[in-house]
């Protein structure tokens, strides 16, 4: 239905249209880009061709004199401090804002043109000269931990970042089979539909600066900024417009945004700045880039007694938030399963490549990945069915809250169910007779059936949410939260139709500026409804709660006895006639000679609300591919799904956020790479060469849900942000390794691609013909 339309029908639970999409749909949104900034100039970075070198000297003096051009500065001019680090990241491996003395990936930004039109901030960029004494290069992280290995922070004297775990030495005491693999969890990038982009307005009277830039958490970027620009937080005022996508690469702000703004102020006129695809390829943070050593071992009859994983993860040339990932990955080593002994070891390296940070589901996709393709691995030595493995290990509905050894504690959940319910749907054994008949014929064209089950850590930290009544009866809820096309206009409208009784379009959302919301986290892991929406559906009730107060003293009711009349306001039980509406209510709360005794003027609440420990989703995938035994091409043809995020507050919504999770799960399965030659140049830097998926290449997703409420917040929710690319990688992988099994392939790297599906295929051949 049309958003007009969804008046007081929007409740919880109920698939309503994203009331946001007219505009964008429409090309009428504001993304940054579309910011009215008149007189705007536009900046240009100078960067790095090379991956690592020493800075010898930066000539800008013909760029300076070149036309148009309004200035050029270097990190020397500008005199930004560096970002700071990410938690658990080194404070001696910093992030300059531009590199001064030495650049560490391609792609590093080094100078900032500012010129009167784009073409000319481009053209004169051409003109700075920097020289450079080459450096050592190094790409692969197992190499950085090399002896000897090229060092990127020299006075450090090690590549290593950071390591952690949890021993335990004795982890596969007891098994009767052990497998071991590694497992190659590669490099992904984001790409967003929209480039990264920032205006950047002085404020002469202040000496502040407004932002515009597309980001997934504004207040910790201001805070960001205001560091690196030298500036009090409240001179900085961050506002995020419409954002193209998002997917964890912008929760870290970046310092090509804090260079426009210290641009602006230094020139005290507006910057506008927006990157080239190949900028935002290469300079955007990638994702994943974990190498993965796995032992898991079990008794004969399956179950499982424990697993010792070490990770080695790239964090690209500057720590940052990459500490975090595998960090989290430990915390998820043992999936749904119960897992008495885990032994988890990570060493986190620099690198001379890009930056790593989050992408979609940030870590716990990279540990669900190493624990269903061992899980798989594990069924093929046992010759025990894939299903029937993973039903003996789950944790059982009655074992909730669970924590396990990795330091997690699970709040609910149904893992058995939701497999059942998926391997119904699929037809599983109808897949596995069709697999069998394929391989007796000798079929070019072989099936494989892959499975996941798999569990996610969301929801993390506080958020604030305010509601507010006006003398009009419209509503104003404001959130610390921040879309970057998720639907939180609609869903919070909802929310507050559903409890107050209003129409949703007498429902106005605030969010995404600094300056109109307190304060706020911003969204990311999978949060935002169960404690964004937690915060905003407290801070409603608290507004119900007053104006049920307020019309039991104006209609001289008792305030049990006043209830919600959707699309009226507030009446009394039984008397048709005794209502009042939000607008009158907000009038009188306005006038304190209305108020009952003790009551505080106003219609409007404030709350802070903190989960007091993380949600866990789960579900369970299966995947069925075809694999072409000449060519080695991997194609889907089936992705089948049963996912629980808990209560869903917008069958519709949460749809949308499955079918865009298996997309982007898939395409790291069969088609995504970032990768690097021993130069340290990026070889996949467009998309012309970067494997995106199109639609063309998906199935139509089968998918379904349980809903096992989360007791850990007022509206049961779990997270769905990241389910469908958690769940969508290992089923996929599971399935094209599936296919070949019978060959005696154990493992192909992801992604699939048809070289290394057939160089799998053909070292299994002649292994069998020898």
């Amino acid at each position: 239905m049309p958003a007009s339309d969804a008046t007081v029908n929007g409740q919880y639970g109920t698939a309503v249209r994203r009331r946001e999409d007219p505009p964008l749909i429409q090309g009428t949104g504001t993304y940054t880009d579309d910011v009215d900034a008149p007189g705007a100039l536009h900046a240009h970075f100078v960067r790095s061709e090379v991956a690592h070198g020493r800075i010898v000297g930066i000539e800008t003096a013909a760029a300076a004199a070149a036309p148009g051009v309004a200035g050029v500065f270097t990190g020397a001019d500008l005199g930004l401090e560096p970002f700071p680090p990410g938690p658990m990241a080194p404070d001696d491996m910093l992030r300059p804002t531009l590199a001064r003395d030495v650049v560490r990936f391609q792609g590093e930004a080094i100078a900032v043109v500012v010129a009167d039109s784009r073409a000319a901030a481009v053209d004169a960029a051409e003109l700075v000269e920097v020289d450079f004494e080459p450096l050592d290069i190094v790409v692969d992280p197992e190499r950085a931990l090399d002896d000897g290995a090229p060092q990127l922070f020299a006075d450090k004297g090690s590549n290593l970042a950071f390591e952690g775990g949890n021993a335990d030495e004795g982890a596969l005491e007891g098994a009767d089979v052990v497998v071991r693999s590694r497992y190659v969890n590669q490099r992904l990038a984001a790409v967003p539909m929209e480039p990264s982009a920032t205006v950047a307005v002085p404020d002469p009277e202040s000496g502040g600066v407004r932002i515009w830039a597309p980001l997934q958490a504004p207040h910790t970027a201001r805070d960001v900024f205001a560091g690196a620009l030298g500036l009090e937080k409240d001179a900085v005022h961050v506002t995020v417009p419409d954002v193209g996508g998002g997917f964890g690469a912008r929760i870290a702000a970046y310092p090509e945004q804090a260079a426009v703004a210290a641009a602006a102020l230094r020139l005290g006129k507006p910057v506008r700045y927006v990157e080239s695809r190949w900028e935002t390829m290469i300079a955007m943070q990638h994702g994943r880039a974990q190498v993965q050593d796995v032992e898991l071992g079990a008794r004969s009859d399956g179950t499982l007694v424990g697993i010792r994983v070490h990770v080695i993860a790239d964090c690209g040339a500057y720590p940052g938030d990459a500490v975090i990932m595998p960090f989290l990955t430990g915390q998820m080593a043992s999936g749904v399963y119960v897992i008495p002994r885990v032994d988890f070891g990570f060493r986190c390296v620099v690198t001379n490549t890009t930056p790593i940070g989050a992408y979609r589901g940030a870590g716990r996709p990279e540990a669900t990945a190493l624990v269903e393709r061992a899980m798989d691995q594990l069924a093929e030595k046992l010759d025990m069915d894939q299903a029937e493995l993973r039903r003996r290990n789950f944790i059982a509905p009655d074992d909730f809250p669970h924590k396990t050894v990795a330091g997690a504690t699970y709040d609910s959940g149904e893992y058995a169910r939701a497999l059942d319910l998926v391997l119904e749907a699929a037809g599983y054994d109808e897949l596995r007779e069709q697999q069998a008949k394929r391989r007796a014929d000798g079929d070019v064209k072989q099936l494989g059936i892959g499975l996941c089950t798999y569990v996610e850590l969301t929801g993390l930290g506080a958020e604030v949410g305010t509601c507010t009544v006006d003398e009009e009866g419209i509503v104003t809820v404001k959130t610390g939260t921040s879309p970057q096309g998720q639907g939180h206009e609609t869903t919070w409208a909802q929310l507050v139709s559903w409890t107050l009784g209003v129409p949703m379009d007498d429902v106005r959302i605030e969010h995404s500026d600094t300056r109109k919301v307190p304060r706020g986290m911003g969204t990311m892991g999978s949060r935002t409804l169960q404690v964004g929406g937690s915060a905003m559906i407290n801070a409603t009730r608290e507004v119900l709660s007053k104006g049920r107060e307020l019309a039991a003293h104006l209609l001289e009711a008792a305030v049990d006895d006043v209830q919600v009349v959707p699309g009226q306001g507030l009446g009394v039980a039984g008397t048709p006639s005794a209502t009042i509406s939000w607008a009158e209510l907000a009038k009188a709360a306005a006038d304190p000679s209305r108020l009952p005794e003790g009551m505080e003027p106003g219609l409007d609440a404030i709350n802070d609300f903190e989960t007091p420990d993380s949600s866990y989703p789960f579900g369970a995938h299966v995947a069925v591919v075809e694999v072409d035994m000449e060519t080695g091409l991997a194609k889907l043809i089936r992705h089948v799904t049963v996912d629980d995020s808990g209560n869903i507050a917008n069958p519709l919504l949460a749809e949308g956020q499955i079918h865009g999770g298996i997309a982007q799960g898939v395409a790291q399965a069969l088609y995504e790479e970032i990768a690097y030659d021993e130069d340290g140049n990026c070889v996949a830097g467009s998309l012309t060469s970067y494997a995106l998926p199109t639609a063309a290449e998906l199935p139509m997703f089968e998918t379904s849900r349980t809903e096992t409420p989360s007791p850990l917040n007022p509206l049961g929710a779990k997270g769905i942000g990241e389910s469908g690319a958690i769940g969508a990688t290992p089923a996929v992988w599971n399935a094209v390794v599936d296919a070949v099994s019978h060959l005696g392939v154990e493992n192909v790297d992801m992604p699939a691609t048809p070289m290394r599906v057939w160089q799998a295929i053909e070292a299994a051949r002649s292994g069998a013909a020898a």
